[in-house]
């Protein structure tokens, strides 16, 4: 069974990318209006690990590639 993405991980790194965005927006947003209620560290660390997993599994050879 063929997908239709090249790369499997891509919807789940679209999915994953746009939740840390809205998050963190509203955390800068937060950090800005309302400093006292902020946690712009724990959405900078979210920020980090988004990053650290999409080049970790965002760009992995398929099948096809490889050779198999």
């Amino acid at each position: 069974m063929k997908t239709s993405s090249k790369n499997q991980y891509a919807y789940a790194n679209n999915i994953l990318i746009t939740l840390v965005s809205a998050v963190f927006g509203y955390n800068l947003y937060q950090a800005i209006v309302h400093p006292e209620k902020s946690s712009i560290t724990l959405a900078l660390m979210l920020v980090i690990l988004t990053s650290v997993m999409v080049r970790k599994y965002g760009h992995q050879p398929t099948n096809e590639k490889k050779g198999i």
